[in-house]
């Protein structure tokens, strides 16, 4: 694949990704507008592909996209460990932009080590990862990515025993059908997290934003559904400064600009099955 905006080099393609309002780069914004928005692209409905290569002379490139059906088809067939050779028509490339805004492990052999391409300084800057030694949104949002893609990992590491009552009885997961104090608010009448005790402002405020949303529906991407198992789904939802990452029918962990790298858990409670199927039900699903 060519770009013009590559010095009409080949593409040697690395890796890519689907930006579209069910699945993108979570670096790139709390919802789909956002991340079309940092590449300065339309937030059209159908969505993009973000093809990430090198050109002959090394040079790290974006190349984006119209043809979503066949970089979806490449990411299924890598992740299922098949080669697939993306080669998108030149036709459905809608731009080429320097840099990558992901990290990669990986470059193409026989061309030199990847380094943002010589622009000038004429058109966009060249995209950059994030810097992983420094924690801010999307640190946090790359954070909450990581457990939705290893739940059980990270749910090993929660002790029920944590959410407790006052009187000293475990809350965790209600085991013997009582619900527990960490109320975390889809009921109508209840304010989001109010009867939860010691817990931290930042959570209350991240489970006040998310019941607004099934009041008030968000931009598209800012709740995402994914399969979990036949009868569960994981959400991943985003918020000014905060990420929730649930399971439908377990508990949610949540992430908080303010709390660098902690993962802060929310037990079960009598509340929170109601507020995540309503989210569910708001959120956008893979096709």
């Amino acid at each position: 694949m060519a770009g013009a905006d590559a010095d009409d080099d080949a593409l040697l393609v690395l890796t890519a990704v689907l930006l579209t309002p069910a699945r993108f780069p979570s670096v790139l914004g709390d919802d789909y507008v956002a991340a079309c928005g940092a590449l300065a692209l339309e937030p059209y409905e159908e969505g993009y592909g973000l093809v990430l290569g090198q050109d002959g002379d090394g040079a790290r490139w974006t190349v984006v996209v119209e043809d979503v059906s066949l970089v979806a088809a490449a990411i299924a067939a890598w992740d299922c460990g098949m080669e697939y050779d993306l080669s998108p028509d030149d036709r459905s490339v809608v731009c080429a932009l320097p840099g990558w805004p992901l990290a990669l492990a990986v470059a193409a052999p026989g061309v030199p080590a990847p380094h943002d391409p010589e622009t000038d300084g004429v058109g966009p800057a060249p995209l950059t990862p994030p810097d992983t030694g420094s924690w801010g949104p999307a640190q946090r949002r790359l954070g909450a990515d990581e457990i939705a893609e290893r739940w059980a990992l990270w749910r090993e590491q929660i002790d029920d025993a944590q959410f407790v009552r006052p009187g000293g009885e475990s809350a965790g997961r209600a085991e013997d059908g009582e619900p527990g104090d960490e109320d975390t608010g889809a009921d109508a009448d209840a304010e989001p997290g109010a009867s939860a005790t010691g817990q931290h402002p930042g959570v209350r405020r991240a489970l006040a934003e998310a019941l607004a949303y099934t009041k008030a529906p968000p931009p598209p991407g800012r709740i995402r559904s994914g399969f979990a198992s036949a009868d569960a789904r994981i959400l991943r939802v985003d918020g000014r400064g905060w990420s929730m990452v649930a399971r439908t029918d377990d508990i949610a962990l949540i992430l908080l600009d303010e709390v660098p790298g902690e993962v802060l858990p929310v037990g079960r409670g009598p509340a929170l099955p109601g507020l995540l199927k309503a989210l569910d039900a708001l959120a956008a699903h893979p096709a």
